[in-house]
């Protein structure tokens, strides 16, 4: 999510949370997702052509040390922390030694394009990645992902949380294996915000009419109220989408524009909302809550805050559903080159970080939220107040969509926010505008 997701998202998220996130969650993650489709026969075609005999006797080689017993490397690529990465990394290492397989990650600073450029070619590629989930549609496509149900079974899977499962699914198959996941929370300074905090968005609304002063710099809440990443807790809440599974555009759903036009009331009482204007005032205690992801909590630890965590799933809307924010899943995905010769050694690894201990360690070392239901009976995972945030998130939590069309729907979705908040267009003639925006990028992007 995110480091990445910015969970793309992604995703994931616009401008500079894209660029902190994953991880978890926005922009990036969409834009990912469709260059994976718009370059993938050219790339593809390029990669094979260029590697082929290397390919053919790097196979050959694989296959028969894999044959023989001798020791078998599994290269991974990423773009994540690097700590850990090793940690994860360690955890598979110490239960393989006795069968000579070894895990060994690589970071990469594009991962995406590095995977579409080297996704068929077996002698300079990896054998698996880890990333966000959303860019899963676009290498699909690619034909280059072996679908994961042909390596491990689905009862080594039992444990992990349905929505990182539909996350790592395509077109009704499972490519990737969920390792963890992000959610945009509630997070707020215990010393600033008074009293509890609401259960409804109304109660919430109320506070911040009570507690914002804009013209002394101080807000009760702040959000990138004109993201469509931060603003899908409504859209999502209130029945709405910004693309459908079937690549349908949603933006002038009647459900859409009511959650836009809830959002707008709320987004009159925040501050312009990009990323470093929110954290800047969060962070300097001009806000005393702020909508964001555990991508935040190192800044804010700096800054000395004592942060409280609420999952946003624990506010109630008009309509009586929940915030529903979107979800970004870290997933493995492995190549198909890579499966067809080390094909035993990675079921292995898949096995290994399928099970609890996997989860643990990235829980309690670095505050990520497991895939695996059993690594919340842990005592530690069980008392961390973000993770158990993220968890309650994932019971609700919309995946954010893995097709490659969601690429080219950030920046219709985004306009369509800041018509209506920040230059104060009516919301129906602004919707069917970037509604017909969206169509016309599918259609060029076809």
């Amino acid at each position: 999510m995110r480091k990445n997701i910015r969970t793309g998202l992604s995703l994931l998220l616009a401008g500079a949370m894209t660029a902190t996130m994953l991880t978890g969650c926005g922009q990036s993650m969409a834009d990912d997702a469709g260059a994976a489709t718009a370059t993938a026969d050219n790339t593809a075609d390029i990669a094979e052509e260029t590697t082929q005999q290397t390919e053919d006797s790097t196979k050959e080689q694989n296959s028969e040390t894999q044959a023989s017993g001798e020791a078998v490397t599994i290269t991974a690529w990423h773009d994540n922390d690097e700590a850990m990465m090793n940690a994860l990394a360690d955890v598979v290492n110490e239960r393989l030694a006795s069968e000579n397989i070894t895990l060994r990650f690589e970071k990469k600073a594009d991962v995406t394009g590095q995977i579409r450029l080297y996704g068929t070619d077996a002698a300079n590629g990896p054998d698996m990645y880890l990333f966000a989930h959303d860019s899963l549609g676009g290498f699909a496509e690619m034909g280059i992902l072996e679908p994961v149900g042909n390596l491990i079974s689905a009862d080594k899977e039992k444990d992990l949380l349905p929505m990182t499962l539909e996350a790592a699914s395509y077109k009704d198959e499972q490519y990737l294996m969920p390792v963890y996941y992000e959610t945009l929370l509630f997070m707020y300074n215990k010393d600033l915000w008074e009293g509890d905090i609401p259960s409804t968005t109304e109660e919430l609304y109320e506070y911040m009419v009570e507690h914002t002063d804009a013209n002394s710099g101080t807000y009760a809440l702040v959000n990138q109220h004109s993201n469509s990443y931060n603003v899908a807790p409504f859209i999502n809440g209130f029945g709405g989408y910004i693309i459908d599974k079937d690549a349908n555009p949603g933006l002038n759903l009647q459900e859409t524009k009511d959650a836009i036009s809830y959002n707008k009331k709320f987004a009159e009482l925040q501050a312009d909302g990009d990323y470093n204007t929110v954290t800047a005032l969060f962070s300097e205690g001009k806000a005393a809550a702020i909508i964001g992801g555990p991508w935040l909590v190192s800044g804010i630890k700096e800054a000395g805050i004592d942060l409280g965590i609420k999952s946003l799933c624990d506010f109630t809307l008009p309509n009586g559903e929940v915030m529903t924010p979107y979800s970004g899943v870290q997933c493995l995905g492995v190549l198909k080159y890579a499966a067809e010769n080390k094909k035993e050694a990675i079921t292995r690894v898949l096995e290994v970080l399928a099970e609890p201990e996997a989860g643990i360690t990235l829980a309690k070392e670095f505050n990520c939220a497991p895939a695996n239901t059993k690594a919340y009976e842990d005592a530690d995972v069980a008392a961390n107040e973000m993770i158990l945030a993220m968890e309650k998130s994932a019971e609700k939590a919309v995946p954010m969509s893995n097709i490659p069309e969601m690429g080219v729907m950030w920046g219709p979705a985004e306009s369509l926010l800041a018509a209506v908040n920040k230059s104060g267009e009516d919301v129906d003639t602004a919707a069917d505008k970037y509604q017909e925006e969206a169509l016309q990028a599918i259609a060029d992007m076809h």
